[in-house]
């Protein structure tokens, strides 16, 4: 018990990071898989965050009650911004969602009063446990597996591969995104939310663009054909400055490096169900 509790003293937070880098890998998850090339998350993430972390601090919220704002802000936020950017597509969206991200930036330094500006909030109570953290996993795991095999995840995996076709099968397109995007915006404003509890302080450059490339990594490493592959790809992400304390300054080139190369050789991440199937049917028909 004794050598349990030293590896969580020295690891925990590494392990809860797991978890909450995992919900992050989701929510882009859900809109890559309908389609759609967002880099808002961390915004969104940053976000749930602050909106959690000033209820707890200022106003003594209940921590059920701040998770539920650092979901539910962010969410309306998307919904806002939504009804122009899912009209966009490909590096289009792109662009513009990073540019909402600079602006959720440029707004939280210039609120000094509310977010603290440049010198973030300091001392946010811990209330986030490990159990808060795998709960979280849990249900956002199973409502994104009921989503994926209901009417919904079959209109995502039609947008994504034909929206002109999609539509005319009488799917509704903009209706259908407009969802992707809101529930991807609720599930990193969670992650936000209990990552803000866990590290006693945010501030306005976590949420910025090295962060959004590094969730984008996360998932695309992973691969978006099932839920599995955010979180194996979240969880290498992860791990991997561990593996490589030395080279911390590099993080941001090492997670450009490694989209580059899944880009190329494993485009469709490392986890591809159809891959798979493909290669014990080889191996079967040989065994044959």
């Amino acid at each position: 018990m004794s050598s349990l509790a030293t590896f969580w003293a020295i690891y925990g937070n590494v392990v809860m990071s797991l978890g909450t880098n995992a919900l992050l890998a989701l929510s882009i998850w859900l809109t890559l898989v309908c389609g759609m090339l967002s880099i808002a998350n961390a915004a969104f993430m940053g976000i749930g965050a602050y909106a959690a972390a000033i209820l707890t601090m200022n106003y003594g919220a209940p921590f059920s009650v701040s998770l539920a704002a650092g979901m539910v802000a962010p969410a309306i936020m998307a919904a806002i911004i939504g009804l122009p950017t899912i009209r966009l597509s490909g590096v289009y969206l792109a662009m513009a969602t990073l540019a909402f991200g600079e602006v959720v930036r440029v707004i939280v330094l210039n609120t000094e009063s509310i977010t603290g500006g440049a010198l973030g909030l300091n001392g946010i109570p811990q209330l986030t446990q490990w159990w808060h953290v795998l709960l979280s996993v849990v249900i956002v795991l199973l409502v994104l597996w009921r989503l994926r095999a209901s009417k919904i995840g079959r209109a995502f995996d039609a947008i994504r591969g034909d929206e002109t076709a999609a539509s005319l099968m009488g799917v509704n397109v903009r209706a259908n995104k407009m969802l992707a995007f809101v529930l991807g915006a609720a599930v990193a404003g969670l992650a936000g939310a209990l990552n803000a509890h866990l590290t006693f302080f945010i501030g306005p450059n976590e949420y910025g663009f090295e962060r959004a490339v590094e969730i984008l990594t996360m998932t695309i490493l992973g691969g978006i054909g099932g839920l599995l592959g955010p979180i194996l790809g979240s969880s290498i992400i992860t791990l991997l400055p561990e593996v490589l304390r030395g080279f911390d300054s590099f993080r941001l080139v090492a997670n450009g490096l490694i989209l580059v190369l899944i880009v190329l050789f494993l485009p469709r991440g490392i986890w591809d169900p159809s891959r798979y199937a493909q290669w014990l049917h080889k191996g079967g028909k040989r065994r044959a």
